[in-house]
């Protein structure tokens, strides 16, 4: 695969962060671009980060000594370097939608982790594993827009990264009536760490502004149909949830409770299609994806955010304690981690599913 350069903007972000990260020895995907607000612009990117650098790798020296371009003014020189952007943004979400239709319409594909798109009907939100059939709404999305290559499409929230994951399998058997989601998840998620956010040492907070909307509807957009010019949501399952706050740097787990409409499996048929479920990033062999898309672990206390948030370098996604509940049919746990497969290692890996297609040509 020929190598392509690319750009992240909103750098200096956690996520913009873990981007950097997974794109300095990308196969596929040269980073050549960093871009920021017009604080940082015209600053070195070390100093655009101000001792801001949250990885628990080191910052290259080469990246370090990177300009930093300003992300609004700088759009149109942007565009032309590179063959697509990632955008993981700190602003208002009617900014955020106009900068990534700017981009677009520069024909510079956009791949957002980035809420602010994802509810527009004719843009994909795909888990490359589970959806990657939404890619063909592109093709309306470019006529609306009026553009040859440029499109956005955006990965879905992190909160919902480890249950959907684990529910959509048993969906292409067997029908799930309703579902309840109860979300544990890390400090990394608001873009934070304990030396910046004390308060969550020692603590949970039992909210999180507009993450339980996200988990309920976001799914049936996941599992909609692709029309001639929009994604139409699916109407069911019904989903109810709770998000926390909890004191974990990474990794957000859910407590996920299952009721099927009309026949039920047994554990062991569960066990089974969780066991040989894969995607197309496992036919199509891509760079960052998971040789085994969901793991099992028959343990009683596993998986732990701990232990297992970084299995298959931050992509599986961990399940346990599959069991039957006197209300719910079955309940169980699950795990992913949020800046890797629930942020932008799910935005690398969509670009990779997108690149692989011609769809960045």
């Amino acid at each position: 695969m020929k190598k392509c350069d690319v750009g992240v903007i909103g750098a200096t972000g956690m996520v913009g962060q873990r981007f950097i990260t997974l794109l300095e020895d990308h196969p596929w995907f040269n980073l050549k671009v960093l871009a920021a607000s017009s604080r940082s612009a015209g600053k070195k990117y070390s100093q655009a980060l101000g001792g801001r650098w949250c990885m628990d790798t080191e910052l290259s020296s080469d990246v370090a000594d990177m300009y930093v371009y300003d992300a609004q003014a700088d759009k149109e020189k942007i565009a032309s370097m590179v063959s697509f952007v990632f955008c993981a943004v700190d602003m208002p979400k009617d900014e955020i939608k106009k900068l990534e239709e700017a981009y677009a319409k520069l024909d510079c594909p956009v791949i957002s982790n980035n809420s602010a798109n994802r509810s527009t009907s004719d843009v994909p939100m795909i888990i490359p594993e589970i959806n990657p059939q939404h890619a063909e709404i592109i093709k309306a999305q470019r006529r609306r827009l009026g553009t040859k290559r440029g499109f956005i499409a955006a990965k879905s929230n992190c909160s919902l990264q480890s249950y959907v994951p684990a529910m959509h399998p048993l969906m292409e058997k067997y029908e799930i009536e309703s579902a309840l989601a109860c979300t544990y998840q890390a400090i990394s998620g608001a873009g934070k760490t304990f030396e910046r956010w004390p308060e969550m040492v020692d603590n949970v907070i039992p909210y999180i502004g507009g993450e339980e909307e996200k988990s309920e509807l976001e799914p049936l957009k996941i599992w909609g149909k692709v029309t001639d010019d929009a994604i139409v949501n699916a109407s069911s399952p019904v989903i109810t949830s709770q998000c926390l706050r909890v004191a974990t740097s990474n990794g957000h787990m859910a407590a996920v409770f299952i009721k099927f409409k009309d026949k039920k499996p047994t554990k062991d048929e569960i066990l089974e299609i969780w066991k040989n479920y894969s995607g197309l990033p496992q036919k199509l062999e891509l760079p960052s994806a998971p040789k085994q898309f969901l793991h099992y672990f028959e343990e009683p206390d596993r998986p732990q955010t701990k232990l297992d948030r970084d299995n298959e370098h931050g992509m599986a996604i961990n399940i346990g304690r599959l069991r039957e509940d006197r209300i719910f049919d079955y309940k169980f746990v699950c795990l992913s981690h949020n800046t890797l497969r629930g942020a932008a290692g799910g935005a690398v890996l969509l670009a990779e599913l997108l690149y692989a297609q011609g769809y960045m040509n």
